[in-house]
């Protein structure tokens, strides 16, 4: 297929995609200090934990522990925000793990700490939700309803519209970045087909996945994680936050139409070419009921982790699907990341929070609904979502209001998440997807939508939890 340029979002054939030039000098430099730096922390680390065995209990020692803790800290949630360390080829998992152990080797925290610090219960739900996931994506669902939905809308804006309730919807109650794996191709090739702009969809697909990820516990990977610390019941977190959700489904379908007036304002009649899609019945029935189930279950009270896995477990038992390509969907690197993170956080925790970081922390104000809001998404885009979650939970169970500060973390570190491609995930996964096909969704594309959709989500929510 011929792929035509259709004005904002350029879409340029798939052989000319090709990553930003790095000026020669400055890639040397940055291959170089990678290592040097990753190399004088972990000697660091290392120097300390020898200490702490010969000079057990000095001031000279303790002093030590926490300048390692500190430094390894800080280095970790570096490493994680830019995604990568120059000059070594480690991702975001490994930079977990690797801080996880140096926050052992330095003594700022023992092994047995380390492990306690790991929450089980989100990993146990992250993991039964993903199994659940996989389930439905290999037997076609997720094709089948989205394709079934889009080619029924046939105007423009009835398309985006189709394109953004699927995403959210699924998004509420699967995790939003494998809507987004499975979505964003399928969005590309319906949209290049009926000959439209693909951008304002894919932008549809991102944005609408991470404002419906908003409404329950299971949306994202960070409401998990808030749903296990703060024990906030699956009914009342969706009570509370799925209002804000379908009215920023709202606001980013006005947005994206109004930004993107010349794809919308055409009143040409789309037809969707039909497109045979393998189903796997059978799977596809066990799939959903598992899915139902698993949504009463949760509104009924269940503890979330314990009905996710025994119902994911309970998935693997087939005959039609080698559990092997079951395991291939899902993300094991999520949750290293995750148990790494839990316990650098729990080392930094232990070294560094004393008496007096917690008083200069009450300076914050984070007791006051904006103050956290807003913090949370500045602290959401400096060092991703997840992360972030996981520096708050100790200043947060330092509030009164425990329930409503967990809801507007909740709600201000997901919508942050659409302040720029970087903010999340979701966001990433769809402007590779796009990359791939030769579609290239600039900074400018994505920012003049997500910008203000993101601040007037921000407001919009921080003050509907605030009355």
């Amino acid at each position: 297929m011929t792929h035509e340029s259709l004005g904002p979002g350029r879409v340029i054939p798939p052989t000319k995609v090709a990553p930003a030039a790095v000026p020669p000098a400055q890639s040397r430099r940055g291959v170089r200090l990678g290592p040097v730096a990753v190399l004088i922390v972990v000697l660091l680390a290392v120097m300390t934990g020898l200490l702490s065995l010969v000079m057990p209990g000095t001031l000279f020692e303790r002093d030590a522990g926490r300048l390692a803790a500190a430094v390894t800290f800080a280095a970790s949630y570096v490493a994680l925000a830019f995604g990568r360390v120059p000059g070594l080829a480690i991702d975001r998992a490994g930079v977990a793990l690797v801080g996880a152990s140096l926050m052992v080797a330095s003594g700022a925290l023992p092994l047995d700490e380390a492990y306690k610090a790991i929450d089980l219960d989100t990993l146990t739900l992250l993991l039964g939700m993903m199994i659940l996931v996989a389930n439905l994506r290999l037997s076609g669902f997720f094709a089948m309803t989205g394709g079934w939905v889009m080619r029924r809308a046939h105007r423009p804006l009835a398309l985006l519209a189709a394109v953004a309730a699927t995403a959210g919807v699924f998004s509420a109650f699967l995790v939003n970045d494998a809507v987004c794996l499975v979505l964003a191709p399928l969005v590309i090739e319906l949209s290049l087909a009926l000959r439209c702009n693909p951008v304002p969809y894919l932008l549809a697909v991102a944005m609408a996945s991470n404002i419906g990820s908003t409404a329950t516990i299971t949306g994202n990977p960070q409401n998990m994680m808030i749903g296990s610390f703060s024990h906030i019941p699956y009914a009342n977190f969706a009570a509370a936050l799925a209002p804000v959700a379908l009215f920023g489904l709202l606001l980013t379908i006005i947005l994206i139409a109004l930004f993107h007036r010349r794809e919308f304002a055409r009143g040409a009649r789309l037809t969707a070419p039909s497109t045979p899609i393998r189903l796997h019945r059978v799977l596809m029935w066990r799939a959903l009921a598992g899915t139902a189930l698993v949504i009463s279950l949760f509104f009924a009270g269940q503890p979330p982790a314990k009905v996710a896995i025994i119902v994911g477990g309970l998935l693997l038992l087939t005959r039609r699907v080698r559990s092997e390509r079951v395991y291939a969907q899902i993300d094991w690197s999520l949750l290293l990341m995750f148990a790494g993170l839990f316990i650098i956080v729990a080392g930094a925790e232990h070294s560094l929070l004393s008496g007096e970081v917690i008083a200069a922390a009450g300076q914050l104000h984070l007791g006051r609904l904006p103050v956290l809001s807003a913090m949370t998404a500045i602290l959401s885009n400096l060092v991703s979502n997840v992360p972030a979650v996981v520096v708050l939970r100790p200043f947060i169970e330092g509030l009164r209001d425990q329930e409503r500060a967990w809801l507007t973390v909740a709600m201000a570190s997901t919508l942050a998440g659409n302040l720029t491609v970087l903010g999340s995930i979701a966001n990433l996964i769809v402007v590779q997807r796009a990359a791939a096909s030769g579609i290239v969704i600039g900074l400018w594309d994505y920012c003049r939508v997500g910008v203000p959709l993101a601040l007037l989500r921000l407001a919009i929510g921080t003050l509907w939890l605030w009355i």
